[in-house]
């Protein structure tokens, strides 16, 4: 057997401690968010029947050809995949528990995702995402609603420069007008299409508008653009959308070649894009996807979501400058003796009974040597017992930053913390 150090599987990250706790800052701002809008938290299996995603996301896109994590079941020969993304395992969440029923649904989850890609900054092959998804609504007053939802948490987190970038991909019946267009167009040029624009001009010509290859750049800014076939209602939708953001202040700019990469999209696409983050400038993106409920197995019905990864947001506030949030600790108790220990267990948790967050030393050690540990532990107070003390049912309460040591029975401890602590 190796001696070998075993190390983590690349482009998937341990959060250590230190770091955890802007995570947890974080994540309780998003609750509050979430909680302010109405949307309640929904949670899914990491491993989902591979069929899910090959369905609803596409067969020829990036990431159920080249991304997903899939694999058999050895027990009974089921072909699964840890998910890549949330939205359809949480649709298909929303049909099989018939929530959907009289019941138009706003949900939000949270967590790990996975996609086999090239690690790199703000890109990881486990990353962590918030999705919001709302169900049975058909009007753009929800697209609206979730736009604004993302202005106003980059207004809590103090995240600026970054832009709003939106665009509409119509419906079903104008986006096959629009592809039959463009396959007609490539065709005529095919001599300058590279490999992965040739691999999918019949099958996902959409694609191709996506391209970040510069020599392309020409050729697709030449293609036919999808507006000009959108059909009256799309574009009434289109608009509406567009009134009520700058009714309320909200500057975007429209991108007829923002097409998203999964194909259960339609009419709003958006993404909230950063220059900050190199490459990986998509902080949060979403949009329609009213086929998708009909596609997995359900009832027709219409649906608006969107997803944000955490890591590049975390990277956008420290890259601000926000330093890492330590966990408050208000008491480190401090122990000498066997008396001293068998009450230093009892006072600590009669401290934490009115909410007092206490670190009691363990592992033995001189005062001094305890006391170093009581400084470096950033607590408010020390709590000090030695044998004497515990013979006398007392304790000493050393203030850290300054101030007179007291000495208060143990039957006293929790009014006398009161004054120290509020």
């Amino acid at each position: 057997m190796s001696n070998e150090t075993l190390q983590a599987v690349r482009g998937m990250n341990d959060i250590l401690p230190d770091e955890a706790g802007l995570w947890l800052w974080f994540e309780e701002v998003v609750r509050d968010w979430l909680d302010s809008y109405g949307y309640r938290n929904i949670r899914m299996p990491l491993v989902e029947p591979t069929s899910l995603f090959k369905r609803a996301i596409g067969e020829v896109t990036d990431i159920v050809e080249k991304e997903m994590y899939s694999f058999e079941d050895s027990l009974n020969g089921d072909q699964l995949t840890l998910r890549p993304e949330g939205t359809a395992s949480c649709v298909r969440a929303v049909l099989q528990h018939n929530l959907l029923y009289n019941a138009p649904q706003r949900l939000y989850y949270t967590g790990q995702m996975f996609r086999h890609e090239r690690p790199q900054k703000g890109r990881y092959r486990q990353f962590h995402q918030i999705g919001v998804e709302a169900l049975g609504f058909a009007g753009p007053d929800i697209d609206a609603e979730q736009i604004l939802m993302c202005a106003r948490l980059w207004k809590k987190l103090g995240i600026k420069d970054v832009t709003l970038q939106l665009n509409t991909l119509g419906d079903a019946e104008s986006r096959a007008r629009h592809r039959a267009k463009l396959i007609t167009y490539f065709e005529q040029h095919t001599a300058a299409l590279d490999a992965e624009a040739t691999r999918r001009l019949h099958s996902n010509p959409l694609r191709i508008l996506d391209s970040k290859n510069p020599a392309m750049q020409e050729l697709i800014a030449h293609a036919p653009k999808l507006m000009d076939e959108l059909d009256a209602e799309a574009l009434a939708h289109f608009q509406a959308l567009q009134d009520t953001l700058t009714a309320h202040g909200i500057v975007f700019e429209i991108n007829t070649r923002l097409v998203r990469g999964l194909d259960y999209y339609n009419r709003t696409v958006f993404e909230w894009v950063t220059t900050r983050l190199g490459a990986q400038g998509t902080i949060c993106a979403g949009g329609r996807y009213d086929g998708l409920v009909e596609q997995i197995g359900g009832k027709a019905a219409p649906a608006m979501g969107f997803a944000m990864g955490v890591e590049r947001l975390l990277a956008l506030l420290q890259d601000d400058g926000m330093a890492l949030p330590k966990p408050r600790v208000d008491v480190y108790l401090v122990h000498q003796g066997e008396l001293a220990a068998k009450l230093a267990s009892r006072v600590s948790e009669q401290m934490r009974d009115t909410g007092v967050r206490v670190v009691m030393h363990c592992g033995g050690g001189s005062f001094k040597s305890q006391m170093k540990k009581a400084d470096a532990s950033g607590a408010l107070l020390a709590v000090v017992i030695g044998d004497d003390e515990a013979q006398a049912r007392q304790v000493s309460i050393k203030p850290m930053q300054g101030g007179e040591q007291i000495k208060v029975d143990v039957a006293q401890l929790n009014d006398t913390l009161k004054q120290f602590l509020n």
